[in-house]
């Protein structure tokens, strides 16, 4: 069995990671670290584990004994200590935060207002949207299996970067006029406290928030610049859902070719994602609906063209608790560890 544990336990993603490592046939839930809640029961903070999990709650230092990996999920900036410990240890790190998703430091200083502790570590770390990796130009996942640190990607990139994958890959579209408009539920903001998240402020409301400053931009920009081989930049705008959880992403971009037609997209789609366990392109006509992703790690993807104005039209579905977050990191982990890649998380979507 390998030995997991979790630092940031009760958090939203910390949480979620819990739920689905308790169905993992290959892992054994070791340890687990909460700052606000250190020497109290994680079924105390969520009541949904009783009679499933009996286990207190550490300070973050005492969890590295007896651990084969260790999943982090915190706020910008607290990640490359816990990295070097692990690095040190030889313990797989898998940080659900930003700290290890962008190349250039000078994004992240930018975007997030911090440095890098540990530089060399930064050159370890391999960031991960399994589906679309990248190796030498070709996209597998050799390079995923001598991982040391993988940074998990964030939800509105895992959504956009699966939805423009393969139009990119085969230059269906104009690199230079991509439009982005995504919706998520109110988990994406965390479980601290903020006010447009409070019940009376997001309830029957919807409206777009961090216009054109959005923090994940540089990772959206980065992840599609190197599917493409060329910078890609790109205009994003998310929204603020009044649900629980999902991303819905709806995806503008002018076609290289007008004279494309939508039979012939949609099977470079099913070309590209044939061996991906969790990406479902629809079928034609098909609409891409958050209710049939929610509580799964499926990106389902359905394909449209305006032929007045020569779009793609792109909707891409994820729930951001899994695919956006904890069970891509699963994903990403038994990637690296040789293990079957949909080993955990094997749920189906409900259907209502």
């Amino acid at each position: 069995m390998i030995k997991v544990s979790v630092i940031g336990a009760t958090g939203y993603a910390g949480a979620e990671l819990i739920r689905l490592l308790l169905s993992h046939s290959k892992v054994e839930l070791k340890n687990l670290s909460s700052k606000s809640f250190v020497g109290k029961n994680i079924n105390e903070v969520y009541p949904n584990l009783n009679k499933n999990l009996d286990k207190l709650l550490l300070d973050e230092n005492e969890i590295f004994e007896d651990t084969d990996v260790v999943f982090a999920s915190l706020p910008a900036g607290l990640s490359d200590d816990i990295a070097n410990k692990c690095f040190e240890k030889n313990i797989l790190f898998i940080d659900l935060g930003a700290d290890f998703r962008l190349d250039d430091e000078e994004d992240y200083k930018n975007w997030y207002g911090k440095e890098y502790k540990y530089k060399n570590l930064h050159k370890e770390a391999i960031y991960s949207i399994p589906e679309i990796i990248k190796y030498d130009n070709v996209y597998n996942k050799k390079e995923l299996k001598n991982a040391k640190i993988i940074g998990n990607p964030g939800c509105y990139p895992t959504s956009i970067g699966l939805a423009l994958a393969p139009a990119l890959v085969n230059k269906l579209i104009i690199k230079n006029d991509i439009i982005i408009d995504s919706k998520s539920g109110a988990t994406g903001a965390g479980r601290e406290l903020k006010l447009n998240t409070h019940y009376t402020e997001c309830n029957e409301a919807f409206a777009p928030y961090k216009i054109a400053e959005h923090r994940h931009t540089p990772e959206i920009e980065q992840t599609l610049s190197n599917i493409y081989g060329e910078d890609i930049k790109v205009t994003f705008v998310p929204h603020l859902l009044p649900l629980n959880r999902g991303i819905v992403s709806t995806i503008y971009a002018k076609l290289e070719n007008k004279n494309l037609k939508l039979e012939d997209i949609h099977n470079t789609y099913k070309e590209f994602y044939k061996d991906s366990a969790f990406v479902r392109v629809l079928n034609i006509g098909e609409i891409a609906n958050l209710k049939y992703v929610k509580y799964s790690n499926y990106c389902d993807i359905s394909l449209h063209i305006d032929a007045r104005t020569n779009k793609l039209i792109i909707v891409s579905t994820i729930d951001n608790m899994v695919k956006g977050a904890a069970g891509q990191a699963i994903q990403n982990m038994n990637i690296a560890l040789g293990l079957e890649e949909s080993e955990g998380l094997n749920f189906i979507p409900p259907a209502f």
